[in-house]
């Protein structure tokens, strides 16, 4: 599985960036950059929240009933004649549960590193989210994924590559419980066996039940 930076080089990722682009107003270059730190913020979310049992069988769950990737085949028809307000809802519900109480300070930091306005960010991530979780739904299907195990492994591949600057940034924007390590494979760190229950894979985890 090709990592979320091949993902934003390839074909697919450049239909993402304009389409984005035309939806917010931001410059193809500046969405570019947006994503590719919003993207790996958004799968280490779901990353953590697959590391546990119920966590994973809620987002596959979520990937079986509505986020399959067939998004991903129509994205003309995705952005035609802009977002519509059922994706934008959509892409809402999945910050609300990925992020929790961190969404304000996620955005505001890709604000400060962009240049956008929070507002902008926002828009971007509504738009984002149900893409990325498309994009999960789409490998999970094509590699047979269908528990704990396989998902956490295409997550990682996903991470994988990471700059050390996205790393920073995801660890301490989404490490819910300050242990330091929500990108244990990415970061070379192993993540504790006394981890904090609840946080951001309790939220997700509610959302995909």
């Amino acid at each position: 599985m090709a990592g979320l930076e091949s993902l934003l080089n390839s074909d697919l990722g450049r239909q993402i960036i304009g389409g984005i682009s035309n939806q917010t107003g931001a410059s193809e270059g500046i969405t570019a950059n947006v994503l590719g730190m919003a993207l790996p913020l958004l799968a280490g979310a779901m990353k953590k929240n697959a590391s546990t049992p119920q966590g994973a069988q809620g987002l596959l769950g979520a990937i079986n009933s509505k986020h399959d990737g067939s998004v991903l085949d129509n994205l003309g028809g995705f952005f035609g004649g802009g977002v519509d307000q059922s994706a934008i809802s959509d892409g809402a519900g999945i910050l609300g549960h990925l992020l929790g109480g961190k969404q304000s300070s996620v955005e505001n930091a890709l604000s400060s590193k962009s240049g956008l306005d929070a507002g902008t960010i926002s828009q971007i991530l509504k738009i984002a989210a149900p893409l990325i979780l498309g994009y999960l739904g789409k490998e999970t299907k094509q590699n047979n994924v269908s528990d704990q195990g396989g998902l956490n492994s295409l997550l990682g591949s996903m991470l994988g590559g990471q700059p050390q600057e996205n790393q920073s940034l995801i660890t301490s924007l989404i490490d819910s419980d300050g242990d330091g390590s929500i990108l244990d494979d990415v970061a070379g760190m192993v993540i504790g066996a006394n981890k904090k229950k609840g946080g951001i894979g309790g939220l997700l985890g509610g959302l995909f039940k």
